[in-house]
């Protein structure tokens, strides 16, 4: 069984719900739930957010934290899963943003670096990581690891 059965089974034995705001991986996280049959009983949004102006518009993530940390930072990978998951009343809220390549990486922020976060009501975690390979080869990297993230919180 592949990690999305998995994880959309599992959802639906824990009656939790699901929400996604992606960057980097440009809704290839949402992709692979969606190819997952009963997906529509606890996936209830995923956005893709690849502009600042998307972040703060659509998710009202505050102009003076992307200013100030980024875009590619944890603190808006946790703003992401937080206001998604508030938008649309979930139990969980993942947010990814990240460089994905090949330009746009920089000493500080190289390619590959992304910040895969879930949020609950009780708590948030947020992972930062950095994946090697093309740019499609960095989206997959992602997605999965943020699969196994959610598995973990999931506990299965």
């Amino acid at each position: 069984m592949r990690i999305e059965e998995k994880i959309i089974q599992a959802l639906i034995d824990q009656k939790k719900t699901l929400s996604t705001a992606e960057s980097c991986t440009g809704g290839l996280l949402t992709h692979r739930l969606t190819d997952i049959p009963n997906c529509s009983k606890v996936l209830k949004a995923g956005l893709v957010l690849y502009s600042n102006e998307a972040k703060e518009t659509l998710l009202k993530v505050p102009s003076a934290v992307l200013k100030k940390h980024g875009a590619v930072s944890d603190e808006v990978a946790i703003l992401m899963a937080k206001k998604v998951r508030l938008k649309f009343k979930t139990d969980f809220g993942i947010g990814i943003t990240g460089i994905a390549g090949p330009q746009g990486g920089s000493r500080s922020k190289p390619v590959g670096l992304v910040f895969i976060a879930v949020h609950t009501v009780n708590e948030a975690l947020c992972l930062k990581c950095q994946f090697t390979g093309t740019r499609q080869q960095i989206k997959k990297q992602a997605t999965h690891q943020a699969l196994a993230l959610l598995r973990e919180f999931l506990d299965i």
